[in-house]
């Protein structure tokens, strides 16, 4: 049985409004998070995935009553992130309306959380999300030529991004939300040998993002691997719509819903 892909706008909340900017910096205001969620909901999206870009930076937890207002405008499934560092705080997160969890920078320095929230509710509800971008030049390089970063694509690790998208899966993790910060809002195309590479090693469901800018850069991102398509700026901007996009994998013989 062949698997539809999935349509998901992303909306990336600073200080209780939705922000887009290129490579995670010079961001712009692009709207209120509960009617943006309503929005996509009437347009036929898929999922929604909620990431609070600024939580784990500055040290906190994603505002639960953002969360809470979101999911009760919305019928499809909702992933949040951001600033999840224990196991209790998923719990909370659950209860506010999430159905999933987005989890970065606290497994990256314990990476047995994943286990602890796949043991607790699992695997299915926790998606681990990988900001990933090419090692620089004057960096130690890594084996795939990747490297994972944190707070919001500011700090390199040094951390091989495609072993970590590996090693997460083994540790639970249900689905791996791949975002290529070195093309994340450039609109140039998604970044298909990250997600080659990245598919090459997990069996888990992979969720292409950073780079949309065009319908036809969507199909080849499912080519190299991916079972869902994540956008953000295209999207909140009115640059596509989701039934654009889903017209257009269709065309390309993608399975949509």
């Amino acid at each position: 049985m062949t698997v539809a892909v999935r349509v998901i706008p992303c909306l990336d909340v600073d200080a209780g409004r939705v922000v887009k900017g290129v490579n995670f910096s010079g961001l712009r205001d692009a709207g209120d998070p509960v009617e943006l969620a309503r929005r996509y909901d009437a347009e036929g999206a898929d999922e929604l995935t909620f990431l609070d870009i600024t939580a784990s930076s500055a040290g906190r937890e994603t505002t639960l009553d953002i969360v809470r207002r979101t999911a009760e405008q919305v019928f499809i499934p909702l992933t949040v992130g951001g600033g999840i560092r224990s196991a209790d705080h998923v719990d909370a997160l659950l209860r506010a309306g999430a159905d999933k969890v987005g989890v970065n920078t606290a497994a990256i320095s314990r990476p047995q959380l994943l286990t602890e929230i796949a043991n607790r509710f699992g695997r299915q509800v926790l998606v681990l999300s990988v900001d990933a971008r090419r090692v620089p030049a004057d960096s130690e390089p890594t084996r795939s030529g990747f490297e994972v970063t944190t707070h919001g694509g500011r700090r390199g690790t040094g951390i091989d991004a495609v072993d970590w998208a590996r090693r997460a899966a083994d540790l639970g993790a249900g689905e791996i939300l791949l975002n290529s910060m070195d093309a994340d809002g450039t609109k140039e195309g998604f970044d298909l040998a990250l997600i080659e590479l990245v598919r090459s090693v997990v069996g888990v469901p992979i969720i292409a993002s950073g780079g949309a800018g065009a319908v036809e850069h969507f199909p080849p991102a499912v080519a190299a691997g991916a079972d869902a398509v994540l956008a953000a700026s295209v999207f909140h901007f009115g640059d596509l719509t989701v039934g654009a996009v889903k017209a257009g994998l269709a065309a390309a013989g993608v399975t949509v819903r």
